[in-house]
C-alpha cells in the first residue's frame, strides 16, 4: 500500500513534469516492464537494492520514498513448478505479460489461456492460494527529502500489495492509482511511500506495502 508523502514538482525529472494522466496512471489503475539490473526486491520484510543480482544496500527503515516512472500495462501472472529460490533464482516454468495467455517462449506452458489453468485453481498453491501468481512490475527512482535520484530501478510487487481495498490513507497499488487518477494527478508527478504491512506475513510472497 502507499500514499503521497510529498508534492514537489522542482524535484521530478523533466518527462514527469506533465498535468495530463500518463500510460503509467492508466497501467497502475488496473488497465512490461523487463528485468532490469537494478531492482528494488522486497525479501523478508525489508527493502533491499539489487545490482546484476546481488545486494549492495539494505534500507534500515520500514519505508522507501519513490516515484514511479513506468509500469507494464497489465497485470502479470508468474508460476515455479518448483520451490522458488530467491537464493538462487531460476526461470518460471510458466508465465504470462498480460494474465490472459502464457507467453510463447515459457518452456513448460500449463494451458492455452490463463483462465483454464489448473495452476490458477484456489488450492493449486499452498493455503489454498493460487499456485500461479499475479505480479506487477514499476520502474521507480529513489527519491529523499532534498532530490531525486536518476538512477532508474524495477520493483515488482505481489498479489497482497496490488489488489484490495483502502484501510485510512493506506492503498495497495491499484486502489492508490485510482485514488490519484480522480484528482487528475500521475504517479510521474509525486513522491510515493512504500510501507511494510506488519500485519501481513513477512515474505516475498506475502509482504504488502502501506504508508
Amino acid at each position: 500500500m502507499s500514499n503521497i508523502v510529498q508534492f514537489n514538482p522542482t524535484q521530478l525529472p523533466a518527462f514527469a513534469r506533465t498535468g495530463a494522466l500518463s500510460e503509467t496512471a492508466k497501467a497502475l489503475a488496473g488497465g512490461g516492464v523487463g528485468q532490469t539490473g537494478k531492482r528494488v526486491s522486497i525479501k523478508g520484510g525489508v527493502f533491499r537494492l539489487i545490482h546484476d543480482g546481488k545486494e549492495v544496500a539494505s534500507i534500515e527503515d520500514r519505508h522507501l520514498d519513490v516515484v514511479m516512472v513506468k509500469a507494464a500495462p497489465k497485470v502479470a501472472r508468474i508460476f515455479y513448478g518448483k520451490a522458488y529460490d530467491s537464493d538462487s533464482p531460476a526461470a518460471p516454468d510458466c508465465w504470462s505479460a498480460d494474465g490472459d495467455k502464457p507467453a510463447e517462449d515459457a518452456h513448460n506452458r500449463q494451458a492455452s489461456r490463463c483462465a483454464d489453468c489448473p495452476q490458477n485453481v484456489a488450492g493449486s498453491g499452498q493455503n489454498q492460494s493460487r499456485a500461479c501468481r499475479y505480479q506487477h512490475r514499476v520502474a521507480v527512482v529513489l527519491a529523499d527529502e532534498d532530490n531525486v535520484q536518476s538512477d532508474v530501478m524495477q520493483i515488482v510487487f505481489p498479489a497482497t500489495s496490488i489488489f484490495g481495498k483502502a484501510e485510512g490513507d493506506n492503498r495497495p497499488l491499484q486502489e492508490y492509482a485510482r485514488w490519484l487518477a480522480a484528482q487528475a494527478i500521475s504517479p510521474e508527478m509525486v513522491v510515493t511511500r512504500m510501507r511494510f504491512d506488519t500485519k501481513v506475513e513477512k515474505d516475498r510472497k506475502s509482504t504488502r506495502l502501506n504508508s
